[in-house]
C-alpha cells in the first residue's frame, strides 16, 4: 500500500511541478486556462511569479515527501490545497456558483485525500 501511495503521491507532486513550469514558461495561455486576464507585463509577471510558486512549492513537497516516505514534506502542499479549497467555498458563498467552479474543486478535493492518506501511511508506527 506504501508503494502504491508513493507512486500516486509522485504523480501529483509532477503534475503541480507540469502546471507550475506551464506558468513559468506560457503565464498567458495557462491565465486563460484558469479564467485569468493578465494586465500588461506586470500582470504576465504576477502570473508567473505566483502560480509558480504555488504549484512548484506544492509540487516539490509532494515528491520530497513521496521519495522520502515521509509525512512532513507532505504537509506543505497539504496546506497549500487546504487554502486553495477553502477560498473556492468562500467564492462561493461570496460570489455564487459558476458552471466551471467545481472541476477544480474536485480536483483539489482528491490531492487533499491523497496527501492525507499518504501522511497516514508515513507516519512512523509506535506501540
Amino acid at each position: 500500500m506504501k508503494t502504491i501511495l508513493r507512486i500516486i503521491i509522485g504523480l501529483v507532486g509532477l503534475f503541480n511541478l507540469a502546471i507550475g513550469l506551464l506558468f513559468l514558461v506560457h503565464p498567458r495561455e495557462m491565465a486563460g486556462q484558469f479564467f485569468l486576464d493578465p494586465v500588461g507585463i506586470q500582470g504576465l509577471a504576477t502570473i508567473r511569479a505566483d502560480f509558480p510558486a504555488f504549484f512548484l512549492t506544492g509540487g516539490l513537497f509532494a515528491l520530497i515527501g513521496a521519495w522520502r516516505m515521509q509525512p512532513a514534506p507532505l504537509k506543505v502542499p497539504l496546506a497549500l490545497l487546504g487554502i486553495a479549497l477553502f477560498g473556492r467555498f468562500v467564492s462561493l458563498a461570496f460570489d455564487g456558483v459558476a458552471p466551471t467552479a467545481f472541476p477544480p474543486m474536485v480536483a483539489e478535493a482528491v490531492m487533499i485525500a491523497i496527501l492525507l492518506a499518504g501522511i497516514r501511511a508515513f507516519a512512523p508506527k509506535y506501540r
